[in-house]
């Protein structure tokens, strides 16, 4: 026999799965910012062209 699940039921589940969504993208696209500032003050000052 097959279980149904109320939509209170499965709401832990949903936001569980939008926070670490969230969380994963968050992080990525803050480790991504710190490498290119890292990367960034390596170029020499005539080169950067966002300057």
């Amino acid at each position: 026999m097959i279980a149904v699940m109320s939509t209170s039921d499965q709401l832990p589940y949903v936001v569980a799965s939008y926070v670490v969504t969230l969380g994963a993208i968050g992080a990525y696209a803050w480790r991504m910012l710190a490498r290119a500032r890292k990367i960034a003050a390596k170029v020499p000052p005539k080169d950067r062209p966002w300057t």
